[in-house]
């Protein structure tokens, strides 16, 4: 694998000539940051998730994420028809388990939800490892606590690369380090800020992100690290310009819009 900034600069500069269109089927808390954040950046969102034409929107769209954070028949159903379209057509779909473990409605979601081949699964390390569990790789207790990760990535490793190889997909547990694995290699990252958790749906619109630059790359794993890697460097740089929830928020906005390679380079920390 090249070198890791370098390939999220290159990415980065493709996404902004290429502006894929990202079909989101999320949670009412996220639609709004989810869709400034894939604009500021320099994708295209569309928020479609009726089921009589989620499958129809994902013929167009260059990739697709479906989050469970406010699950409901209705999305459940639009999200399945989106991500067998996705599939079948061969574009990249990411699964965003969001509260995974919290209850078998949910439990069974994300088991539906599997069956159609996701090409990332990007969650908290608590999420990962629920997901490992529901899925019968693993028996220990990883509930998570309500939109929180209880666990560490290191924590998550073992399963996350267990989870990866059982589904043939790239797995990224994201947390105080960043875990992306497709069950063979493995990269972590050390940027971020602490203000990224205080602000809802941060979590939530990186995946729409990941999503973003698989559209870019038939490189699943590659694509989420270069995703991860800039939007912790973002997350950094606007903690500098902003201490407080409320306008940290718009100063990560703002700063993916303006984040540029020499940016990722000077900044990247792999541990």
């Amino acid at each position: 694998m090249q070198n890791i900034a370098k390939q999220a600069g290159d990415l980065l500069e493709q996404l902004r000539a290429e502006r894929p269109l990202v079909q989101n089927i999320t949670n009412f808390v996220s639609m709004d940051i989810a869709a400034n954040v894939l604009m500021a950046l320099g994708a295209a969102p569309a928020m479609v998730h009726a089921p009589q034409e989620a499958a129809d929107f994902a013929k167009i769209a260059h990739a697709l994420v479906v989050n469970i954070g406010t699950l409901s028949q209705d999305f459940l159903e639009g999200g399945e028809a989106a991500a067998t379209a996705s599939h079948m057509l061969g574009h990249p779909w990411v699964l965003d388990p969001v509260g995974v473990g919290g209850s078998p409605y949910r439990n069974a979601a994300v088991q539906r939800l599997l069956r159609h081949r996701p090409t990332v699964i990007r969650g908290n390390a608590s999420e990962i490892m629920s997901v490992a569990k529901v899925v019968g790789l693993s028996g220990d207790d990883a509930r998570p606590r309500g939109v929180d990760s209880a666990h560490t990535t290191d924590q998550a490793l073992a399963m996350a690369q267990h989870l990866a190889r059982h589904h043939s997909c790239t797995v990224a547990a994201t947390g105080a380090t960043d875990l992306i694995t497709d069950g063979e290699r493995i990269v972590r990252l050390a940027n971020g800020h602490v203000l990224m958790t205080r602000v809802t749906a941060v979590g939530c619109a990186l995946s729409a992100v990941v999503a973003a630059f698989c559209a870019l790359t038939e490189d699943a794993f590659e694509a989420t690290v270069s995703a991860l890697a800039i939007y912790g460097v973002v997350g950094e740089m606007a903690a500098e310009r902003a201490q407080s929830p409320g306008s940290y928020r718009v100063a990560f906005i703002d700063q993916l819009d303006t984040v540029t390679p020499a940016d990722i380079a000077q900044r990247l920390k792999v541990l």
